[in-house]
């Protein structure tokens, strides 16, 4: 019988896949088998099975321009919270729409928060009810005024790990 690949040793067919699928997550199974050259679109069925059953994917969606729908403001918003409330916290600011992304750091802050708006009167009211908390001790607010780059390609990844061999 053979070992199931695990995320941290994942097949080369898997590797492969999970390239193809982070430039066009929308590909078929019967383009991938045939652009990966494998024979049936039944065993790159499989693989992708594994790796969501493995956690490795996650998700899939498309790609979006907020700002063409109106969301032109995006903020980075630090929080220093009170020990042992973290969790806490984070998890009820996880719960607003704006949200995208909260995260546990080092350094200065506790907390690092990505959201998007329409209007700075929505980032004020968000700014408010965080502040609401009393284990939120302070935050700090910066706006995002040019993205530059934004998301991450795993082909690219594993392209630049490859170079270095």
């Amino acid at each position: 019988m053979t070992e199931q690949p695990t995320h941290e040793d994942p097949s080369d067919l898997d590797i492969e896949i999970l390239k193809k699928l982070s430039e066009d997550s929308r590909i078929s199974l019967r383009q991938l088998a045939k652009d990966l050259d494998v024979g049936s679109p039944v065993t790159i069925k499989k693989h992708v099975e594994d790796l969501e059953k493995n956690g490795i994917i996650i998700d899939y969606g498309a790609k979006i321009n907020f700002e063409k729908l109106g969301y032109e403001i995006m903020a980075i918003i630090e929080a220093t919270i009170s020990k042992g409330k973290m969790f806490e916290v984070e998890e009820k600011i996880a719960e607003n729409p704006n949200v995208f992304g909260v995260y546990d750091i080092t350094g200065t802050y506790d907390a690092l928060i990505l959201a998007r708006f329409k209007t700075r009167d929505e980032l004020s009211k968000m700014i408010k009810e965080i502040h609401k908390s009393p284990n939120v001790e302070r935050t700090n607010t910066h706006f995002v005024l040019n993205t530059i780059k934004e998301g991450i390609s795993f082909a690219a990844l594993k392209e630049k790990e490859n170079n270095k061999k």
